[in-house]
This record gives structure tokens, sequence and C-alpha cells, in this order.
């Protein structure tokens, strides 16, 4: 279906924009090989992310989407994986293929934009300016930039407000049912990317407006 071109756009990081997986990978094998736990592959981290650190940490120990560790190997693993991720954010995550020209041709039609993702602020920085990308944005709402997160509402309404733009008039771009169910409950209208991370579901399960398989074809949207 044609979108109505919005005056906003909301982007998620991990998974949309950027893959971030190779670094996430990598420091989870580096935290369970430091507390002798089993180890993972990064197939197995690439199901497990999407959903902030806290829980991939819990998954990668219990390796169980829902797993609940002990709670004093979590307190020994989680600042263990942030002293890893801090050192290692954008060692091999790279932005998947046109995300540049989509982004360029957004602002081309003088719509504002605003990243919203579920990682800290500590680590979401960094990646946007090593990948260069960070100037597109005139907002960067991260996962603790406020009590609630995606795919509660409160991030995308926080971002509309900024803007002092209705939801109605506003669109998210993610790659998950976390993004689908922030962007439903806020009133935007949303597109996901074909390639990210949903937990190895096909996310046209979850009823997006549209599904892209690169940023190259936002154009052929509006």
């Amino acid at each position: 279906m044609a979108l109505r071109l919005p005056e906003i756009v909301l982007i998620d990081l991990d998974g949309t924009l950027v893959d971030s997986v190779p670094d996430l990978a990598w420091c989870t094998a580096r935290m369970l090989e430091q507390l002798n736990c089993p180890a993972c592959t990064e197939d197995e981290v690439r199901l497990w992310v999407g959903n902030g650190v806290e829980k991939l940490i819990k998954r990668a120990l219990t390796g169980d989407m829902e797993g609940e560790p002990d709670p004093a190997l979590y307190d020994e693993a989680a600042p263990l994986f942030m002293s890893l991720y801090k050192d290692n954010s954008c060692r091999l995550s790279h932005l998947y293929p046109d995300v540049e020209t989509g982004l360029s041709w957004l602002q081309s039609r003088r719509i504002r934009l605003g990243c919203v993702t579920n990682k800290p602020e500590a680590f979401t920085l960094p990646i946007l300016d090593i990948l260069g990308i960070r100037h597109f944005f005139d907002v960067v709402i991260s996962g603790d930039s406020l009590p609630q997160k995606k795919p509660d509402p409160a991030p995308l309404l926080y971002g509309a407000e900024f803007f002092g733009v209705s939801p109605d008039k506003a669109l998210m771009i993610g790659d998950s049912i976390s993004d689908v169910k922030a962007a439903r409950a806020a009133g935007f209208n949303i597109v996901c990317m074909s390639y990210g991370y949903n937990h190895g579901a096909d996310i046209r399960s979850a009823e997006p407006d549209a599904v892209i398989d690169s940023f190259a074809e936002l154009e052929g949207l509006f």
C-alpha cells in the first residue's frame, strides 16, 4: 500500500541501520568464556538480540529466550559484558547496504530524522559516530533515555513531541515485532526491514504497513 510522506521518521538502530551482531556475539562469547559457561555461536546471538542488553545477557547465560539466570551469576556477568562491549562496540559492526542513500533521500524531502533504540546511550552514540551517520539525526533516544523502552510507545511519543509533530504524521522504521508494537501503540505508521533481528521469525507476520529489503526502496513507498 502507498504511504503518505511523513513529516518525521524515527529509525531503529540494531538490525535496521546497523548489523551489530558480530560485535555483540564476540563480546557475549568472551563473557561466557570468562565465566566458564557454555559457549554460544553468532547464529544464536542473532536470535537473542533485539530487546536490550539485559535480555541478551540473560539469554546467553540460560540459552533460553525467557530464561532467568541465577541473580548472582547475572550480577557478575552484566558488568563484564558492559566492559567488553564498551571497548568493542564497533570493531565488526557495519551499516547495511544503502542506509546512507535512504537517509539522504529522506533528508532531501525535508523529513526530520530521529534514532530510537533500546541500546544504552554509551554504546549508541559511539556507533553512530564511528559509522558516520550521527549527523542525520536531530534526536537520539536510547534505551536509557527514558524509564520505558520499546515495545512501550513512550520513546516514539517522546520523539514526536520533540519534533512537535502528531503521531499520525510520523513513521517508524524498524526490524522487529518490538518496533511494530511500539509504533502501533504510539499511532505511527511502521515500515520494517526484511533482514533484521526478529528472533528468527518473518517480520511480515507482525503485519507492519510495509516490508522492504533495502533503504533504497524507501522512495517507492510514498
